[in-house]
């Protein structure tokens, strides 16, 4: 785990945006497209520098998916732009009928997902949405862990031929993956290799995961922390090589734990290796308001939290 230390807190969205920037110059065909946010989803460099390939919709989401599904039929790659509750639950039937079910190459990019949404409170912190992407057939889901991983996956969805939903946060988290590592769709990350517990975390919970690993090392217990960034397609073949290894599982994200990144590798296991496994997620509640560190802290989404989880797992096991 040496090589990944945090360098400074950035926002998640900031990675979004700048990604955005580049990808613009990189391609003619990207368009962008947001419902009312551009400064909250940092969206203005890419207005500023092509003013003629930026679409304000205002606060009409609907209308900005069906758009951006008909923009591809031109050839255009359209990113749209705003809140995770906004980019899913509000149009989930537009995503549905306009871009799953029609393949459409749009990219679904949503900011300020789950708790950490903070003092807006339950009404805007969706912790459903990764359940609700990922159930729509041929659509790819990505959950980067921190500034550098969401710029890089930014650039890597421009190339990707399909749809897919990109879920990043509002606030600044440790910035600690390679500038330079590239994006792989599908391809989990392996942080720490380990041989007493396998640890998937994703999103902000990936560096929390690492913290926990320190803890746990202090124990003389080895975990095997790993990134799995793209929720779908999930990288099978990673997370069962480190199960057969280690025995036992423990999960962690910032979403409910019905319809997540658990669920997704319970049935994995359940059909190809059954362990004891361990979530750590949002045990079927809403949010509320407070700030992120508040709700972290209240909801069991930490560091101590995966620690606990591990020991369990591990006793299971025994």
């Amino acid at each position: 785990m040496d090589k990944y230390t945090n360098t400074g807190s950035k926002d998640t969205r900031s990675g979004f945006g700048d990604g955005l920037l580049e990808v613009g110059r990189n391609n003619k065909d990207v368009v962008a497209l947001c419902a009312d946010l551009t400064g909250s989803l940092k969206m203005d460099a890419f207005e500023k520098e092509f003013p003629h390939r930026f679409f304000q919709v205002g606060i009409a989401e609907a209308n900005m998916i069906g758009i951006a599904a008909g923009m591809t039929i031109g050839g255009r790659i359209p990113f749209t732009g705003t809140f995770a509750n906004f980019s899913t639950g509000r149009v989930y039937d537009q995503i549905r009928q306009s871009v799953a079910y029609s393949n459409k190459n749009v990219k679904i990019c949503a900011s300020h997902a789950g708790l950490t949404l903070g003092e807006d409170g339950a009404t805007h912190q969706i912790l459903e949405d990764i359940g609700l992407m990922k159930m729509l057939p041929g659509m790819c889901v990505i959950n980067p862990c921190d500034y550098n991983q969401t710029k890089a996956a930014t650039i890597a969805i421009a190339e990707y031929v399909g749809p897919v939903y990109l879920r990043f946060g509002r606030p600044k988290v440790p910035n600690f993956m390679p500038l330079d590592q590239k994006f792989e769709i599908g391809k989990a990350i392996i942080l720490n290799e380990g041989t007493d517990v396998s640890i998937f975390a994703t999103g902000h919970l990936v560096w929390p995961a690492i913290e926990a690993g320190i803890m746990l090392a202090a124990k003389d217990i080895s975990a095997e922390i790993i990134n799995i960034h793209t929720i779908k397609p999930l990288d099978t073949e990673a997370i069962l090589k480190s199960v057969t290894k280690t025995k036992c599982v423990v999960t962690a994200e910032e979403h409910q734990r019905n319809g997540g990144l658990g669920d997704s590798i319970a049935q994995l296991l359940g059909l190809s290796f059954p362990a004891p496994i361990e979530m750590v997620a949002v045990n079927d509640s809403f949010g509320e308001s407070g700030t992120p560190e508040e709700l972290m802290e209240k909801y069991g989404l930490n560091h101590t939290s995966i620690v606990a989880a591990a020991l369990k797992a591990i006793q299971r096991k025994a």
